[in-house]
């Protein structure tokens, strides 16, 4: 068997699940208590790629594939599916979604793939749709991603069948609205909520509007935001001061000098 085999990955996931000889905390583990490792291990990637630390991609990126193999495992025991059923279904997702390359279809350029691929994934997900319940181009939404994921992708899928602005100048009308709606209601925590909620969905649809991921977007500000903190931090340790122990104005000193730079 070569290191990399993925039969060798399987046969230790199927040893640490053992009842003889396991790993006890993996023995006690279910689909829903590894869903918070699976979210984790995604965002480490994630990471990873943001800081072009690829030595550190190649081990989360395995970290990733052990959720996946730890879930098929499961469903394996349980007579569900095993870890092939798995690659089998991508395996053939991926051909029934490329016909241009898998099969005769002429797609030239990826505008009309994008194109494409969208109405393939509508057209799966109305067959999906339970008998009782009826079909909405909002399905297969998946509500447990980030609250702004989730709405980005709601605003992606009404735009694509026209209910959208024609252009930024409606979205950012819509954030000075919402922001002046926030202001009315702020003396009601109800209304308050509610107003500072629309805001963000609105901010996330300018965000779309100008081509960006959102997702991406904010954590690129989260990002910004600390390592300035963190350089105000040291800029007052400079000057003999914790921050801690400063006012707000020798903060708001420091943040602006580091922003200069």
């Amino acid at each position: 068997m070569k290191p990399g085999d993925i039969q060798r990955l399987l046969d230790i996931m199927q040893q640490l699940r053992n009842p003889e000889g396991g790993c006890p905390w993996d023995q006690q583990q279910t689909y829903r208590s590894i869903v918070p490792h699976t979210i984790e291990e995604a965002y480490e990637v994630a990471d990873a790629i943001e800081r072009d630390a690829y030595t550190e991609l190649q081990d989360e990126l395995g970290d990733l594939l052990f959720q996946v193999v730890f879930y098929a495992q499961l469903a394996r025991e349980e007579s569900r599916f095993a870890f092939d059923d798995v690659v089998q279904s991508i395996c053939d997702k991926l051909e029934r979604r490329h016909p241009h390359v898998f099969g005769d279809k002429q797609i030239t350029d990826a505008d009309t793939q994008t194109i494409h691929w969208e109405q393939l994934k509508a057209d799966e997900r109305k067959a999906k749709s339970e008998p009782d319940r009826p079909h909405s181009a909002l399905d297969g939404i998946a509500h447990t991603l980030p609250a702004v994921t989730v709405a980005h992708k709601l605003q992606k899928r009404a735009a694509q069948l026209g209910f959208d602005w024609p252009d930024e100048q409606g979205v950012i009308a819509k954030v000075e609205e919402e922001l002046l709606e926030v202001r009315q209601a702020w003396s009601d925590p109800s209304a308050r909520a509610a107003e500072i909620g629309d805001l963000l969905f609105t901010c996330v649809n300018l965000a779309r509007h100008a081509g960006l991921d959102t997702e991406t977007t904010l954590r690129q500000a989260n990002r910004k935001f600390e390592t300035r903190f963190r350089a105000m931090e040291q800029r007052l340790l400079q000057q003999g001061k914790d921050v801690t122990a400063a006012t707000a104005g020798e903060m708001e000193s420091a943040w602006l000098a580091i922003k200069e730079k």
